[in-house]
């Protein structure tokens, strides 16, 4: 929505190579206000293109794009979301962090786990909190900060300990996006940075059920039905594709990938009803709309409108299906998306850890024996004098599943 995000939208790169990300940032930088180069992602399809938190291993790769995007773009901040690179020692982040600043970056997040953190274990607060004190002694550029900031009183802590200069929130906001409304303007206290209060040990503080104006159940929290509802009016708008939005209202409704010392402060009911497996027999956004019980959308962009009436115009009685759906049923749906990934998650997840094992080991099994084919021909034909040696050997590639 051009009209919502003039201004405010940041185009996350993932990549591995400073000339490539170049040539992707040139496509969109007229369209976008900065660049932010993910150097964080662990999923081996990100790490597998050396993308992702691989450059965390790379320091000299890292900052040759960083430096290569800010030479070139040099109208437009750049800036890198990052992992801590050490459980318990500040220092390797600290360093990592200050050569992406010399090489030009704008900005600097960093996300509280290191890799192989699974996401429902507590982020390493500690750690965190020390690193990014640390950098406000000496660094003049924003440091953001990423892990588990579940509620306002979160970010407030967060905020008060490490002197940050904002946050960045993914899962908490799938869980409640209202979280970002501050209060202040809503006759609430006052959000003051620099109010001090005995310090609680971290990692009892990333277990206490916060409560009050800033809390878990803060009045400035806006029903999460509605905001579902709103979501799904969001999509019928833009035409969403039924299953992209099927699987997000599922992550919305979902707890399985938050902190287990957080879940039981969560608030998962909805008005009324809905169930994870409800949303998952749906089958179109028609469908979704109905389990849902959403019976307005949204105005076009530059529509003057208050919350209260940002919801206006009926759809009940009109198809909310879009041309992806009517296209997907019609050439075969290529969103192949298994429900057991919401409704049983850690068999799904053994499942597939077992079936990618299994194709892995078949397939390398078939590489050696390929290589032994190719090496025995290779030097029978050495023999006859046909061909001279080679250094290349056979590769191996990641099977489909």
């Amino acid at each position: 929505d051009p009209f919502v995000e003039k201004n405010k939208l940041i185009y996350q790169i993932g990549t591995g190579e400073a000339t490539l990300a170049l040539q992707a940032a040139t496509k969109v930088i007229n369209d976008v206000n900065g660049m932010d180069v993910n150097m964080g992602c662990p999923k081996k399809f990100s790490t597998s293109g050396g993308m992702g938190s691989a450059l965390l291993s790379d320091v000299k790769r890292a900052c040759d794009i960083i430096s290569t995007l800010r030479r070139n773009l040099s109208n437009k901040p750049v800036s890198a979301k990052i992992r801590l690179l050490d459980p318990d020692d500040p220092r390797p982040t600290l360093d990592f962090v200050r050569a992406l600043i010399r090489a030009g970056a704008n900005a600097i997040t960093i996300h509280g786990r290191v890799v192989g953190d699974e996401s429902h274990t507590m982020a390493r607060w500690e750690t965190l909190v020390e690193v990014v004190r640390q950098l406000k002694q000496t660094e003049s550029v924003p440091i953001i900060v990423n892990g588990d900031l579940y509620t306002r009183e979160d970010i407030r802590e967060m905020k008060r300990r490490t002197g940050c200069d904002g946050v960045m929130l993914a899962r908490p906001a799938l869980y409640n996006i209202s979280l970002f409304q501050k209060g202040e303007e809503e006759g609430g206290p006052p959000f003051n940075e620099q109010e001090r209060k005995e310090d609680m040990p971290l990692p009892q503080f990333q277990t206490t059920n916060h409560k009050g104006y800033y809390g878990y159940n803060s009045p400035l929290l806006h029903s999460r039905t509605k905001i579902v509802q709103e979501y799904i009016a969001h999509c019928v708008r833009y035409r969403a594709h039924s299953k992209n939005a099927k699987y997000v209202v599922c992550e919305m409704m979902t707890s399985r990938r938050a902190p287990t010392n957080r879940t039981p402060f969560f608030n998962m009911g909805f008005e009324g009803g809905q169930t994870i497996q409800s949303v998952c027999q749906v089958r179109s956004l028609d469908d979704l709309v109905k389990v849902w019980d959403v019976k307005w959308n949204i105005p076009l962009p530059g529509a003057t409108s208050t919350v209260d009436n940002v919801m206006q115009s009926t759809i009940i009685g009109k198809s909310a299906t879009t041309n992806n759906d009517k296209d997907a049923e019609t050439a075969g749906d290529l969103h192949n998306y298994d429900d057991r990934y919401f409704l049983d998650p850690d068999r799904f997840r053994k499942e597939r850890t077992d079936a990618v094992d299994a194709a892995l080991a078949s397939s390398n099994d078939g590489a050696k024996l390929n290589g032994d084919e190719e090496e025995k021909k290779t030097e029978d034909d050495c023999e006859a004098g046909m061909i001279g040696s080679t250094d290349d050997g056979p590769t191996t590639k990641r099977p489909k599943l």
